[in-house]
């Protein structure tokens, strides 16, 4: 329901002005991620990411246009984190990806939201908000995310042989919106099981 859902921090005068500077050049944006699923649980909003199909060079010329800070976090990957307030923002182009060696991948940049929405992990890290609270559901997430079913997109074998830190992700996405259990395949505990050798290849931090 709607009414339960944290909507306060899009009136953050921060968020407003990141908004409006991405979209004044009639560029499609979206809050994407974490902060959408917290937003639907009434959860604290911290971390915030943006999706958009504007090219990392136009998002970088428009805030710095803007006289905001930013830092190329991850710019060959289309990332890009703004600084307003001491507030932080990354915003990432739409993109897809091209090669993938189990934890990095080098990706092209899309116009396309579905492609987008196709190379994130799990389907209740697909779905998109606007700034007015409407929803944009391209792979439809929003029934697993309601049932705290946290479900691959595409073959779990697949997906995290793309990226072993995705086995790490699964147990920590159950543990956080998981429903007490329920929601567990055992199919995808036998992926994660079966691909397990692959977390050495992770970095100490990750």
């Amino acid at each position: 329901k709607k009414k339960q859902w944290n909507l306060t921090w899009l009136k953050s005068e921060s968020v407003k002005l990141i908004w409006d500077i991405l979209s004044s050049n009639g560029a499609k944006v979206y809050f994407v991620g974490g902060c959408v699923r917290d937003t639907i649980q009434g959860r604290e909003v911290k971390d915030i990411d943006i999706a958009t199909d504007a090219l990392p060079s136009e998002v970088e010329n428009l805030f710095q246009t803007s006289g905001l800070k930013v830092i190329k976090t991850g710019y060959e990957h289309g990332s890009i984190t703004v600084v307003s307030k001491q507030d932080h923002f990354e915003v990432t182009t739409f993109r897809s990806d091209l090669i993938t060696d189990g934890r990095h991948s080098k990706v092209r940049f899309s116009k396309d939201i579905l492609e987008d929405a196709k190379r994130r992990d799990f389907t209740m890290n697909a779905i998109y908000m606007k700034i007015d609270g409407t929803i944009l559901d391209p792979i439809c997430g929003w029934k697993d995310m309601i049932n705290g079913c946290v479900r691959f997109i595409g073959k779990p074998e697949k997906r995290i042989n793309e990226d072993y830190l995705r086995i790490l992700r699964y147990f920590r996405f159950l543990s956080t919106y998981g429903d007490n259990g329920k929601s567990i395949e055992p199919s995808i505990i036998d992926a994660c099981s079966n691909a397990i050798s692959g977390l050495k290849t992770l970095s100490h931090d990750r």
